[in-house]
């Protein structure tokens, strides 16, 4: 929260509210900061969107946490939240395409081919830069707890709940392009990407960048969304990483 998450507050030229670093930097002799780093974004200075997914689920689902334990046991330090509802919104406004669906990095170089992409629907088909769908998948429940932790502490947290279930929606759709009805296909989520730098991710004969592909986090956050949305929706007790939840709607 404290160094891989920017606030818009001037720590740097590219201090833009939610965006993520893959990675800090830290002198080993004393420990002080020296700055942000990627391995599997394009670089330092974008945002991998797989990195902003895991941001926004971790801040919610530790805010869930803090929720669950007595009132005297904790102080709840407000750059959780804070990291939370950035990471959300920056994910909204800035990485995701119309439809909920960010391309690999928001600093991804082909993207500017692609012109203003964030005002129509992710193509996993263009030949430019690859969408992840893992990290929607990821994001979708992120968006979606945050909403929950806001709405028990009296606030309106209706603008991640629907894009949440904006997100989720055009993953789960089966007449859509992410989930896989090839009985062959060993995996649920298509169009999922490992490590793009390192061209470890499958590119088919007729394609110029990744796409068609599953991932193991990619399959298991789609269906644990999907379980988090339908306990919800039965009005019943949702898991977290700690156990079910009290909670309900």
């Amino acid at each position: 929260a404290a160094y891989s998450v920017y606030y818009g507050k001037g720590r740097d030229a590219y201090d833009v509210r939610g965006r993520t670093a893959h990675e800090s930097l830290f002198n080993a002799a004393n420990g002080t900061y020296r700055g942000p780093s990627s391995q599997q974004g394009y670089s330092p200075f974008s945002t991998w969107t797989r990195g902003l997914a895991w941001a926004m689920l971790g801040f919610a689902e530790q805010l869930e946490f803090l929720d669950s334990l007595q009132a005297d046991d904790v102080r709840v330090d407000t750059r959780l939240y804070d990291a939370a509802a950035a990471t959300c919104d920056f994910y909204i406004d800035h990485a995701a395409a119309a439809d909920g669906i960010p391309y690999w990095d928001t600093g991804a170089p082909g993207l500017d081919a692609l012109g203003d992409w964030g005002s129509r629907p992710a193509d996993p088909f263009n030949d430019r830069e690859p969408v992840d769908s893992s990290a929607a998948a990821i994001a979708a429940q992120g968006l979606l707890r945050l909403s929950r932790v806001i709405a028990r502490h009296g606030g309106d947290g209706t603008r991640y709940e629907q894009a949440g279930l904006r997100v989720l929606d055009t993953l789960i759709d089966e007449t859509g392009p992410y989930l896989s009805r090839d009985t062959a296909h060993q995996g649920l989520l298509l169009h999922s990407i490992y490590h793009r730098p390192n061209g470890w991710d499958h590119v088919p004969a007729a394609s110029k960048v990744p796409r068609g592909e599953s991932s193991m986090w990619g399959d298991y956050h789609l269906r644990e969304v999907a379980l988090y949305v339908k306990r919800l929706a039965e009005g019943g007790s949702y898991y977290t990483f700690f156990g079910p939840s009290a909670h309900t709607r």
